[in-house]
């Protein structure tokens, strides 16, 4: 924490009885940002020290946390709320004349978006002690892009030449999403959503719904490359989450055969990812190589035709070979008892094993065709509700900001207060309530 060198104004149990205030005990007494305080008092030195560093830097956390829209939403409040005040560690004895002006939270904000590294390396930081403190945190991972409106009409067409002057949006461009939901009777409903922004790139724990690693860029960017950027990115920074993870979970728009690759051979992760359909020849099925009555679908169903009546039967899933790199089906007359007439005439006697290089879209370590594939893609849903808990709770539906820089330092802000919350309460053992951002239990 942003540690005030000042008498303690609160005993514990007054503390405790600061109702909404305790959401900022707790981030304010857990977070490691002694690193970014001490290389922004080295930068001031012994210049004017009228709004402290650290003061400034716990009054912009408690706008996080508080969800105001803009500073001078927080300003008003500073200077409403005493105990506020105090507890960010500005002087009580100036009173309202504590709170800083609107220009010393312009500067402030410039300088933390020139330390943009250390505001992630905190974040960082506070995913590998919750990895030591969640014994099962980062098993299962989940990734999708969140559209994120920037605070400004979408322009046309840009000029050529403009200089950046801090308010004009420079960065947003337009991006779309098309969501596709399939009825039960086979019909596809469609819904187009377009945007002028940026898009955020989020990776969050499907067990605690808790953020893991991320990246934002302008709206129109894919999701695949940034899902490979992302997957690199936490092998070098977070390797130990890497290792504990088994399985990565995505929507279609992720469906990419070098990702699935990326995934299970470099780190063996299994990928639990929806499938797209890409046979452009209107083919129902394909035959399986090496096999002239075993075929299989696009979702990696694996069916055998009867070599005497050509009836089709789905084959019964017998698991993942590791060692062999293989996923094993059995013949279904034997595996459930089943009267077949081809029976001594098949060629599959006991198993067909079927490598995953055959199509590694459709051949994944955790089988699609198996019912753990559904059980698991199911958690899927955890990045949805952090999702929303980022426009609800921390504003992103209604904001004032423009630029890549300012945005990235916001979302920055945002998912580090999500995770040293939980931090603070796993420490607490109140583990319970690891989820709660807008109360004080």
């Amino acid at each position: 924490m942003a540690i005030i060198p000042q008498p303690r104004l609160f005993g514990w149990e007054e503390i405790e009885q600061l109702g909404d205030l305790e959401r900022l005990r707790l981030v304010l007494e857990n977070l490691p940002d002694e690193e970014l305080m001490r290389d922004l008092e080295r930068e001031r030195k012994k210049g004017r020290d009228d709004y402290p560093v650290r003061a400034v830097w716990n009054s912009i956390l408690a706008g996080i946390i508080y969800q105001h829209p803009s500073i001078e939403s927080l300003r008003r409040e500073l200077k409403r709320n005493g105990q506020l005040r105090q507890l960010c560690g500005f002087d009580p004895a100036r009173g309202e004349k504590a709170v800083p002006p609107a220009w010393v939270y312009s500067r402030f904000l410039k300088k933390l978006m020139a330390r943009q590294a250390l505001v992630e390396a905190m974040f960082n930081r506070l995913v590998e002690e919750l990895t030591k403190q969640l014994p099962d945190f980062g098993q299962v991972l989940a990734i999708d892009g969140k559209a994120i409106a920037s605070f400004a009409r979408g322009r046309k067409r840009q000029a050529a030449k403009v200089k950046p002057d801090g308010r004009r949006e420079l960065d947003a461009d337009w991006g779309q999403k098309t969501l596709r939901v399939e009825r039960e009777d086979g019909s596809t409903w469609e819904k187009v959503v377009r945007w002028f922004g940026f898009k955020l790139h989020l990776v969050v724990d499907a067990t605690y719904e808790l953020p893991v690693a991320f990246s934002l860029t302008p709206a129109s960017a894919s999701e695949v490359k940034q899902a490979h950027r992302l997957i690199d990115q936490m092998a070098e920074q977070l390797p130990h989450t890497v290792q504990k993870c088994e399985y990565l979970l995505a929507d279609r728009g992720y469906d990419d055969g070098k990702l699935h690759t990326k995934l299970w051979d470099e780190h063996a992760i299994k990928p639990v990812i929806d499938i797209r359909n890409m046979w452009r020849d209107g083919e129902e099925t394909k035959l399986l190589t090496g096999w002239a009555n075993v075929v299989y679908d696009y979702k990696g169903q694996v069916y055998c035709y009867c070599p005497q009546t050509a009836r089709r039967r789905p084959m019964a899933y017998g698991g993942f070979e590791k060692d062999r790199g293989t996923l094993k089906y059995r013949c279904p007359a034997r595996h459930y008892g089943l009267s077949c007439l081809g029976m001594d005439r098949c060629r599959v006697k006991g198993a067909v094993r079927i490598p995953l290089k055959e199509d590694p879209r459709i051949f994944t370590p955790l089988a699609r065709s198996s019912y753990a594939w559904k059980s698991i893609y199911k958690k899927r849903t955890a990045v949805e509700r952090v999702n929303s808990r980022l426009d609800r709770v921390f504003g992103f539906e209604e904001h004032y900001i423009r630029g890549l820089k300012k945005m990235t330092l916001r979302c920055t802000l945002a998912l580090l207060v999500m995770l040293v919350m939980a931090l603070g309460r796993v420490r607490e053992k109140k583990v319970q309530n690891l989820r709660r951002l807008v109360s004080a239990a």
